[in-house]
C-alpha cells in the first residue's frame, strides 16, 4: 500500500462514486422517458437518442428542459402506489371480517344474555377452526 497514496485512494473513490451517480442519473432520466406518457413516441426516440449519443449534454438539458415535470411524475407515481397499497390493504382485510371482530361480537352477544354459554363455546370454536 506504499506505492498507492492516501490521497490516490481518496481521488479514486471520489470518481467511482461520480460515475456510479452518474449512471444512477442516465438510467433514472431514460426511465422517466419512457413513463411520460404524454410524450410521443417520436419524442421519446429523440430524448433517448439524444441522452446515449451526447450522454453529458442530452442529460443536462434533459434536466434543465424537463426537470419539473420529471419530479411531478415521479410524485404522482408515488401517490398512485400508496393508493394501490392502501385498495389493496382495505380490500385484505375487509371491513369487520377478521376472527377477533367475530369473537368481540359473540362476547358482546354472551354478555347481554342473547346467548348461552354453551352457544357461546359451540360458536367460538367455528370460529377458530
Amino acid at each position: 500500500m506504499d506505492d498507492y497514496p492516501l490521497l490516490n485512494l481518496f481521488w479514486t473513490m471520489l470518481w467511482l462514486f461520480l460515475w456510479i451517480m452518474w449512471f444512477f442519473l442516465l438510467f433514472k432520466i431514460i426511465t422517466d422517458i419512457f413513463r411520460d406518457h404524454t410524450m410521443s413516441g417520436w419524442g421519446k426516440a429523440g430524448w433517448l437518442i439524444f441522452v446515449l449519443i451526447l450522454p453529458f449534454l442530452g442529460v443536462f438539458v434533459y434536466l434543465i428542459a424537463r426537470g419539473k415535470s420529471m419530479g411531478e411524475r415521479d410524485m404522482k407515481q408515488m401517490q398512485e402506489n400508496e393508493a394501490a397499497f392502501k385498495q389493496y390493504v382495505q380490500q385484505a382485510a375487509g371491513p369487520g371480517s377478521g376472527s377477533a371482530d367475530e369473537l368481540h361480537k359473540l362476547s358482546a352477544l354472551k354478555d347481554k344474555g342473547d346467548i348461552t354459554q354453551e352457544e357461546f363455546d359451540r360458536a367460538k370454536a367455528k370460529l377458530l377452526a
